[in-house]
């Protein structure tokens, strides 16, 4: 076992007997109430590349309900984020909808890129079998290739950081710890409705940065769109995991890096509205252009994502929390502002993949690489 390796082991192996604040001398440590959710690394463990499936959205089958919204039907509360993303809920609980319910939550998700559900402790504490069953019923569960997932579920990615564990941020060289990014994009189909919470956070900071990729589309001049219409990238996961073969991010690849050809711009199947499909996280190249070409056009695109404040929404975490989002027309980024204090942030997501990404221009070939 290399050094790298024997390190992460005794990491991991040490997370559940840590406490948010080191106790004083004498002192009883708490137990940690999701302990049974902690980071797992199992460096045996070896999956065979992913197969291509068909993928039908819920969202679709809301079209033809008489009331598409009939699931806020019972809401104490809902209030728009911003007026291009985000709706927050209040009084509605996630476990009690029925398939009906659940599919016009796909479609609401899909038409406002992100809705916030508060007071949804039942839903947390559910359980890894409930989660299950809410993820599939949205699509085929995705198993992340490097990350930590909670022991026998590697149907669920875990967010983890704490003041002796980081197994998700890398900015050490970096005078910004944003990273924007779309889940996991290099996957040839990559993910849909997304479901996070946190079981575990901060007192203050550790906030999500949202932002619609379909409103930093529509803010470019319509030549510029018509001409990234034609073109696709390259989405890679090779980084990601030759730093989990460094020994970083848990130290474990499950599952060999892929490349795959997205469009720059995509097409949802459900709302048929057209966003950029680019991210700083995983978009490497773009096909047909050269080199300063590609690089000029791709860092051009990846600040106006992050300089659109305008365009952003901006989730502040209490208990009870949930968020769903549509990773096909947004990204996001944790705010990673509380690392001084030490404390913990620990969450999970629930992670169904979707469609093959749809190119906004009709006939347009994407290759396989």
């Amino acid at each position: 076992m290399s050094t790298a390796t024997e390190t992460v082991t005794q990491t991991t192996e040490t997370l559940a007997s840590l406490s948010l604040n080191k106790p004083n001398e004498g002192e009883k440590k708490e137990e940690y109430r999701y302990s049974h959710l902690l980071p797992h690394f199992d460096h045996q463990l070896k999956y065979p590349p992913l197969v291509p499936f068909e993928h039908v959205d819920p969202g679709l089958r809301a079209l033809k309900h008489a009331d598409q919204r009939a699931f806020l039907n019972g809401a104490d509360k809902v209030v728009q984020l911003t007026p291009r993303l985000g709706t927050e809920v209040r009084g509605v609980n996630l476990l009690k909808l029925g398939n009906d319910g659940r599919d016009q939550l796909a479609l609401e998700v899909a038409r406002r890129g992100l809705v916030v559900f508060r007071g949804q402790e039942e839903f947390i504490d559910a359980g890894p079998e409930s989660y299950l069953e809410w993820g599939r019923y949205f699509g085929r569960l995705h198993i992340h290739p490097t990350s930590g997932h909670p022991k026998n579920y590697p149907e669920f990615h875990l967010v983890y950081k704490d003041g002796n564990s980081d197994f998700n941020t890398i900015y050490e060289n970096s005078i910004t710890m944003t990273g924007w990014h779309s889940d996991v994009s290099y996957e040839l189909q990559p993910p849909g409705l997304t479901t996070f919470f946190l079981l575990d956070f901060p007192t203050t900071g550790g906030d999500t940065l949202f932002t619609s990729q379909v409103s930093t589309l529509h803010r470019l001049s319509p030549p510029f769109v018509a001409f990234l219409r034609t073109l696709s990238a390259v989405h890679s996961g090779f980084e990601q995991a030759d730093r989990s073969r460094g020994g970083g991010r848990g130290g474990v690849v499950r599952r060999e890096p892929v490349e795959h050809v997205h469009p720059l711009v995509r097409k949802h199947p459900v709302t048929g509205e057209e966003a950029l499909y680019i991210n700083k996280g995983f978009t490497r190249r773009i096909l047909g252009l050269k080199k300063e070409e590609s690089e000029t056009l791709l860092n051009f695109l990846f600040s106006h994502v992050a300089a659109s404040v305008d365009l952003q929404a901006r989730v502040k975490w209490e208990p009870g929390t949930v968020v769903l989002w549509d990773n096909r027309i947004t990204a996001h980024s944790a705010v990673v502002d509380y690392a001084e204090s030490n404390q913990r942030r620990h969450g999970l997501r629930i992670t169904p993949q979707a469609e093959r990404p749809i190119p906004a221009l009709e006939g347009l070939q994407i290759p396989t690489l």
